[in-house]
């Protein structure tokens, strides 16, 4: 081979592994990934983790399905397959979000300054603020209140979200009557 062949190759070689890295790079972003080392994952599209993130202090648990280390931190991403109505995310994903930011924050030691919601037309960069925090140690409180008093009634009105519940063919309450 001569020189100019194997420069030409190089060349060829060197523009294929350029354009790999860029769309690389943006089906990254397109999924709503933060730059940095993906070090957890829970989404059937890649291999699946194998434990949960555990907080002994708060009994919490939860699969967030990304963790990016950027930097010093560990960012939790939740990707949800809905689409939203409106431009701003659901106040119960925000807070599943601020329970993994708050998991993140107790196996780490380092609380994450933020957390991402990924949803089909928009992603969130959702600050891990102290109001955040409070509202979901509020929440938890009430929630663990609320199953030590046994019975619980449906808290929405949402018939789309009654007809995906998992408790649906029990429940006493499905708007519209439940399914036989």
């Amino acid at each position: 081979m001569t020189p100019a062949l194997l420069l030409l190759i190089g060349l060829f070689l060197w523009l294929l592994g350029l354009g790999l890295f860029l769309h690389a790079r943006r089906l990254r972003r397109a999924g709503g990934l933060p730059p940095g080392e993906i070090i957890y994952v829970d989404t059937g599209n890649w291999r699946r983790s194998e434990r949960p993130l555990f907080s002994k202090r708060y009994l919490l648990t939860g699969k967030p399905d990304y963790l990016v280390r950027s930097g010093h931190q560990t960012i939790p991403v939740e990707v949800k397959s809905s689409r939203l109505r409106w431009a701003d995310p659901y106040d119960s994903h925000k807070l599943q979000l601020a329970a993994y930011c708050l998991l993140v924050e107790d196996t780490t030691g380092e609380a994450p300054a933020y957390g991402i919601l990924k949803y089909p037309q928009f992603t969130f960069k959702i600050p891990y603020t102290p109001q955040l925090r409070k509202h979901l140690l509020t929440t938890l409180a009430h929630m663990r209140r609320a199953m030590k008093g046994g019975e619980r009634h449906r808290s929405h009105e949402d018939a789309a979200l009654c007809l995906r519940c998992g408790y649906r063919s029990i429940c006493a309450e499905a708007l519209g009557g439940t399914e036989s």
